[in-house]
């Protein structure tokens, strides 16, 4: 897909996720828990005591990568919590068994003179294997965290491409349904404006084959393709008029392409008064507050089923806009005695 994903565009979570970038994050977690495990206390010139705090570095270093490439993805990532607990508790009295056998080498061998040297803490060595066991774990259970939501962002992504996809693709023939059916009519009752009529729909046609197959298009190029579907719909009826209406810095603005089509195409369909005047305006302002579209459409004298939201074109619509601009947009319908009316804003 086009869009970037956010996980992939933050440089921390790549670090702490990418694989790449193994190597680099087992070196700088190595390095701070050397600086901070030898020197925790003054090192003496003893070699036996040298010798056992780097053992002790060694075997807890070892414990952590068991603890985090077998016993959490073995036991604790298919919610084996008892048997997770129980690597865990091995691990604890190992360590103290290992601290006592250490504190009696130690003492054996230092000297009489230096017996005024601290032993080694057993309950402090336990206290910080836990403390690395619970930081190792919280390490893989934060990288499973943005590789699980990276994931569930890129299938709703892909998803949500693909429904658009089939709106769209819904919309693409009701409307060249209406205009053919258009095109049937006229050939029989004028057919010069026919003619005319077929030469602005391949114009029509081109734009919804090629532009309207990108994600965005400029806000003018989709200004353009009402104007021409309006202008077919006056040259089919005599007593039919129209205005597009522009305000603000439109030059630059994108849009979702085929987005107001519908509403337009209801709004001609539903004032079809063939014996009084009957008119579509449209409104497009770009403000502070976002690109606000308005369509006003009048109604017939006579009266015509019912103009709802339960038309395919506008359900296709409402659901575009809820995937495409969700909590961004607002949509307002007005049916009044002589006119109905669509609000529709998107908030930059």
């Amino acid at each position: 897909m086009s869009e970037v994903s956010e996980f992939q565009s933050n440089n921390y979570l790549k670090f702490f996720v990418n694989p790449k970038y193994r190597i680099r994050r087992h070196l700088v977690a190595l390095t701070l828990i050397a600086m901070v495990f030898l020197n925790s206390d003054p090192l003496h010139a003893d070699r036996v005591q040298t010798l056992s705090k780097y053992f002790m570095f060694l075997f807890l270093v070892t414990m952590c990568y068991i603890n985090m490439y077998f016993l959490i993805p073995r036991f604790l990532f298919h919610n084996k919590f008892s048997s997770y607990m129980a690597g865990i508790a091995i691990y604890v009295v190992l360590t103290y068994f290992i601290v006592l056998s250490l504190s009696a080498v130690h003492k054996y061998y230092l000297p009489k003179s230096s017996q005024t040297v601290p032993s080694v803490k057993i309950f402090f060595f336990v206290f910080v294997i836990l403390v690395l066991i619970a930081a190792s774990t919280a390490i893989k259970l934060f990288q499973r965290w943005v590789t699980d939501s990276q994931r569930i962002n890129d299938l709703e992504k892909l998803t949500i491409h693909t429904e658009l996809e089939q709106l769209k693709n819904q919309i693409n023939p009701h409307f060249l349904f209406n205009m053919l059916n258009n095109a049937h009519v006229l050939t029989q009752t004028d057919p010069q404006k026919a003619s005319q009529l077929l030469l602005k729909l391949s114009d029509m046609l081109r734009y919804q084959l090629y532009d309207s197959t990108r994600n965005k298009v400029l806000l003018t190029a989709d200004i353009q393709f009402l104007t021409d579907f309006l202008n077919l719909e006056k040259t089919r009826r005599d007593n039919f008029e129209f205005i597009v209406y522009t305000n603000g810095q439109l030059n630059g603005v994108q849009v979702t392409p085929l987005l107001y089509i519908t509403f337009v195409e209801n709004a001609v369909k539903h004032n079809g008064d063939s014996d009084n005047q009957s008119f579509v305006h449209l409104f497009f302002d770009v403000n502070n507050e976002g690109l606000l579209f308005k369509c006003v459409n009048s109604k017939p004298h006579t009266e015509m089923p019912k103009y709802g939201l339960g038309g395919l074109g506008l359900v296709n619509v409402k659901r575009r806009l809820q995937l495409l601009y969700p909590h961004k947009h607002l949509l307002e319908i007005k049916d009044e005695k002589d006119t109905f009316t669509v609000n529709l804003l998107i908030r930059t």
